[in-house]
């Protein structure tokens, strides 16, 4: 496999919209990677704040792409165009990687050579650099997720996006992505991956993830609208791309009908959407969803399952900050 050949090129793909007080941070801890053989491709999306010179101060050092603004999905294929890597690894810019990642990276995946993916664990802080549970799911290992989405099980140990690295050829497969504002990308890719190739987990913090009230999901106001919006809309995309996945779609799509339905309505730039998956269902698979859907816009039914399966006890989060329960 390309990924695993000896010194493969690594990037380093950089998406940025008005993060310049964190951008240079971002830049610098990918241009300082011990691995020699790294390429940095920063993409700026239409910032309005100083980001475009600070991109530009850098010179010849990284290869700039300069685009107006068109979400993080937009973002993520003009990178991915402008990189030239065997292994693509994601950075959020307002996070940062340790220097020894890519070293790490290629390390391990010579040891998984048929892998198409490889996520890894990440260090949280918040803005005033206090520590928060960091990002775990278990021991370094190989892991095949195709089969249990084929039968619909949803799983939960991906990271976000500065956790995430491709082989190219895997992207391949799955670029370009589709492009929506307003929502994040990475839901797409990770289902995408792991719905495509083998991949590896390896638990190394190698990457640490800047927790703030811009990209904190239980600090945002609209957070409903936002999760709705991805649910609805990767799976469209899941469904349509991978048609062996439509009981996972499915199952994804009720989730978020219901967080639509629990907010009070779907907003008008979704409805097509909706009514578009809907209208592709046969009248028993419309029933499973319009049932999950209710299920879900109801938190009082979850709530209280949730307690009858464990004993009557409130919802616990565990040491790495996720509740353990479905």
């Amino acid at each position: 496999m390309t990924a695993a050949a000896r010194d493969p090129l690594v990037s380093v793909v950089i998406n940025n919209h008005n993060y310049d007080p964190y951008l240079r941070d971002a830049i610098d801890s990918a241009l300082g990677q011990t691995y020699p053989a790294t390429e940095v491709v920063v993409v700026d999306d239409g910032s309005t704040d100083g980001s475009v010179s600070t991109i530009e101060s850098y010179g010849d050092r990284i290869v700039a792409v300069l685009k107006a603004n068109g979400g993080q999905g937009s973002a993520f294929n003009a990178g991915f165009s402008a990189s030239r890597g065997s292994i693509v690894c994601l950075l959020d810019a307002d996070d940062w990687f340790l220097p020894e990642k890519v070293a790490e990276l290629v390390r391990t995946w010579r040891g998984f050579p048929e892998a198409g993916w490889c996520f890894h664990a990440l260090t949280r802080f918040d803005t005033m650099g206090a520590a928060l549970a960091p990002f775990r799911a278990g021991a370094t290992r190989e892991i095949d997720f195709r089969a249990a989405l084929r039968r619909a099980e949803m799983p939960t140990f991906a990271p976000s996006t500065s956790g995430l690295c491709f082989s190219r050829e895997l992207l391949r497969q799955l670029m370009p992505m589709p492009e929506l504002t307003g929502t994040s990308a990475d839901r797409y890719l990770k289902l995408g991956a792991i719905a495509s190739a083998k991949g590896i987990y390896l638990d190394r913090e190698l990457a640490v993830q800047r927790i703030h009230g811009k990209n904190a999901y239980s600090f945002q106001p609209d957070r409903l609208e936002v999760g709705a919006k991805s649910l609805v809309f990767s799976s469209g995309w899941l469904r349509s791309r991978f048609p062996e996945l439509r009981r996972f779609s499915n199952k994804q799509f009720g989730i978020g009908l219901g967080l639509y339905w629990r907010k009070g309505e779907v907003e008008e730039r979704s409805r097509a959407a909706v009514e578009t998956y809907l209208a592709s269902l046969g009248w028993l698979e419309r029933c499973g969803v319009l049932l999950r859907a209710f299920y879900h816009s109801r938190p009082w039914l979850s709530e209280a399952r949730s307690r009858v399966a464990w004993g009557g006890q409130p919802r616990q989060a565990t040491a790495s900050g996720r509740d353990p329960r479905p």
